[in-house]
């Protein structure tokens, strides 16, 4: 049985390991565990989040930020819940806006309070992001061409501005506005 951090791990854990065995150790304090996530996480997480930004720096920087808030948040993860790759991926596309956003967004003011250790269940936009992947609209969005796939992506589903995905696109802003409008209007058509 998994325990707190501050107590005694009873488990080793090793490559068969499961994703939520793993979430369990690391949320006892398992540095190994955290290794083995990383390994086995690490490379599709920048492979996708590369699809979604051309800046590898910034890219290495959502990763690194993910595995950080894995090792701090993993009590938080229930392995009745989501399926921890899809829980790992929503940190990640998370720490990706964040990144994009830059300092100047963060709160700079004073330490913030720890938030209650509570058990939580998936949101709302954990479940939208998992029906979009796995259902008509995910379908659709990847049969868009790469140039409206990647606008679709920035914008509606990472939440970027208009002007911010232009800027992480390294293209004008007018012509993503206009490329988001056609893969609005492809994909009405597609999924009508």
């Amino acid at each position: 049985m998994w325990r707190r951090r501050d107590q005694a791990v009873e488990r080793p854990v090793d490559e068969s390991s499961g994703d939520a065995e793993l979430l369990g150790a690391v949320a006892a304090g398992r540095a190994d565990a955290l290794r083995l996530l990383h390994q086995r996480h690490a490379p599709w997480l920048r492979a996708r989040l590369r699809r979604r930004c051309a800046d590898a720096d910034v890219v290495d920087i959502a990763v690194q930020d993910t595995f950080v808030a894995i090792w701090k948040d993993a009590h938080r993860y229930e392995a009745t819940g989501a399926d921890a790759a899809a829980w790992i991926w929503t940190i990640a596309a998370r720490r990706l806006v964040s990144a994009l956003r830059g300092p100047a967004h963060r709160w700079l003011g004073g330490v913030a309070e720890p938030l209650p250790d509570v058990a939580t269940a998936p949101s709302a936009e954990e479940l939208v992001l998992l029906g979009i992947e796995h259902g008509d609209l995910g379908a659709a969005i990847d049969r868009l061409s790469p140039e409206l796939r990647v606008l679709i992506q920035a914008t509606a589903i990472d939440g970027l501005t208009v002007r911010e995905s232009a800027k992480l696109l390294g293209i004008a802003e007018g012509t993503a506005k206009t490329r988001l409008l056609r893969a609005r209007a492809r994909l009405r058509e597609l999924l009508t």
